[in-house]
């Protein structure tokens, strides 16, 4: 069984709580309130950052050309295509870049690019991909149910077609085969990290996504 098709089963309780959340659930009746979206956007915002920065490790850290190139671009489209969905919205709600700057990182935030960053300088390169990988595909399956599902004139439309959307799915596809890939060359150990990291990752999708709901901050 590869790798992906695996650590999915194992996990489909995850993404199922995910998908059902009371965020996506708004969201795609298009009742999310304003703030609970935006707290979102914002917190994402400071994500893609670090997220693109563990996208570039990913590339260093690549054994041949084709994950260099692939991990590249998509630490380049991190900040270029989704960072114009951000500041579209940031335009909409009134938050210039000095605004968004000052806001810091909630705690769910925060421990999510902790984890990616830690995972990317300390682990082997299969165990990197294992940990981006919930991003990619969990961001994929969400955006086609919400697709699938989404009120009509719904306030939240540009986000919903950009990751129901076929470009999207794309790149969760050639994520999904280059960690295959690496977990089939890899060891017994490596590739239960793998599972280890792809767990994690799954379960701090969740907490960041009730956390936006929650507009979750710093406790003291």
């Amino acid at each position: 069984m590869p790798f992906s098709d695996d650590a999915w089963q194992r996990n489909a309780d995850l993404y199922e709580a995910i998908r059902t959340l009371p965020f996506n659930t708004d969201l795609a009746a298009g009742t999310l309130r304003q703030d609970r979206f935006q707290h979102y956007i914002v917190q994402d915002g400071h994500y893609l950052a670090d997220y693109a920065r563990t996208l570039a490790i990913a590339a260093a850290k690549a054994d041949d050309a084709d994950g260099i190139i692939q991990f590249s671009r998509a630490s380049t489209e991190a900040i270029v295509v989704e960072r114009a969905l951000h500041e579209d919205y940031f335009g909409r709600f009134g938050i210039g870049r000095a605004d968004f700057e000052a806001i810091p990182l909630s705690p769910a935030c925060h421990h999510y690019t902790s984890f990616l960053l830690a995972t990317a300088y300390a682990e082997p390169y299969p165990v990197v991909l294992a940990a981006l990988l919930p991003c990619f595909w969990v961001y994929g399956e969400v955006g086609k149910d919400i697709l699938a599902r989404a009120a009509p004139d719904n306030p939240y439309q540009a986000w919903i077609d950009t990751y129901g959307g076929q470009a999207f799915q794309d790149a969760v596809d050639a994520a999904i085969a280059t960690t295959d890939q690496a977990a089939a060359a890899a060891t017994d150990g490596t590739r239960a990290a793998m599972h280890l990291a792809f767990k994690r990752a799954m379960q701090l999708e969740w907490m960041f996504w009730d956390s936006a709901y929650r507009l979750g901050d710093w406790p003291a």
